[in-house]
C-alpha cells in the first residue's frame, strides 16, 4: 500500500461487514487510524482499527463515539456514512414504522453523524465526508419504496452540506453503488428459487456483464477521502457497471 491516508483519522459507519468492512480494511492499510461504528460487533480485529458499537440513529450514542475518537486520536479527518437498511415495498403497502426505519437509518442518521463531526472539522479548517447513497438515488424501480426517497435525500444532503461549507475546508461527496456482492446480496441470491439463474440474470442486466465487489466501492471512497480528490466536492459517483445509462433493461 502507498499510505494515501497516512496521518488521517477516519470514522466509518456500518463497518461490521460488506462495503463498510471493506472500507475499514482498505483505509487502515493505507495508513489511516480508523474507527468503525456499527450496531453489530466487528467480525475480526484489525491493526489500526478501533471498533465501537453504537446505533447511528441515536444521537447520544453517536456523540459518545465521536468523543471516544477525539479522546483517542485528537481529530477526525474523514467520515464515511455507510450505515443503511434496505426497505422495499409498494407505496400503499408500506407500514408507517418501515417508512420511519428507512428514513431514520438511510437519511437522518447521516445527518446525525455529520452534525457530530462537523464542529471539529470546521475548527481545524479541514474535513471530508463521504455518503454512501445508491443507484436508487438516480433511478426508480417499482415496489422499491421508500428506499429511493431516502437515497435521493442523501444526495441532496451531500450537495447542501458541500456548498454550505466548501469555503471552510470541508468536502462532502457521495457514492452510488449498484448491485454489489455484499454478504446481504449473497444471502438474497441464495434465497431465490434458482440462485445461479438469478445471478446470471442480474449480471446480464449490466453492460459489463458482472456484479460489483465491496472492494471496488471501497477504492472509490479511498480516492474521495484522500488529498488526491481535494478539488472534488458536491459530487456523486455512480458505481454500477454502467446500468443506469441504459435506455431500457
Amino acid at each position: 500500500m502507498t499510505g494515501r491516508l497516512r496521518d488521517k483519522v477516519a470514522i466509518v459507519t456500518g463497518s461490521a461487514r460488506g462495503i463498510g468492512a471493506a472500507m475499514v480494511a482498505l483505509f487502515a492499510a493505507e495508513g489511516a487510524q480508523v474507527v468503525g461504528l456499527d450496531r453489530q460487533p466487528a467480525r475480526a480485529a484489525m491493526n489500526g482499527v478501533l471498533h465501537l458499537t453504537g446505533d447511528v440513529t441515536r444521537p447520544e450514542q453517536v456523540t459518545a463515539a465521536v468523543a471516544t475518537t477525539l479522546a483517542r486520536f485528537g481529530r477526525i479527518d474523514v467520515l464515511v456514512n455507510n450505515a443503511g437498511v434496505n426497505v422495499f415495498s409498494a407505496p400503499l403497502e408500506l407500514a408507517d414504522a418501515d417508512w420511519d426505519r428507512c428514513l431514520d437509518v438511510d437519511l437522518k442518521a447521516a445527518w446525525i453523524v455529520a452534525k457530530a463531526v462537523l464542529p471539529g472539522m470546521l475548527a481545524q479548517g479541514a474535513g471530508n465526508i463521504v455518503n454512501i447513497s445508491s443507484v436508487h438515488g438516480h433511478r426508480i424501480t417499482p415496489s422499491s419504496f421508500p428506499y429511493p426517497v431516502a437515497k435521493h435525500g442523501l444526495i441532496g444532503l451531500t450537495r447542501a452540506l458541500a456548498i454550505e461549507y466548501a469555503a471552510r475546508g470541508i468536502r462532502v461527496n457521495s457514492i452510488s453503488p449498484g448491485f454489489i456482492l455484499t454478504p446481504q446480496a449473497e444471502e438474497w441470491l441464495a434465497a431465490q428459487p434458482n440462485p445461479e439463474k438469478e445471478r446470471r440474470r442480474q449480471e446480464e442486466l449490466l453492460p459489463c456483464k458482472r456484479l460489483g465487489t465491496p472492494e471496488e466501492v471501497a477504492y472509490t471512497a479511498l480516492f474521495l477521502a484522500s488529498d488526491e480528490a481535494r478539488f472534488i466536492t458536491a459530487a456523486d459517483i455512480l458505481i454500477d457497471g454502467g446500468r443506469t445509462q441504459l435506455y431500457h433493461e
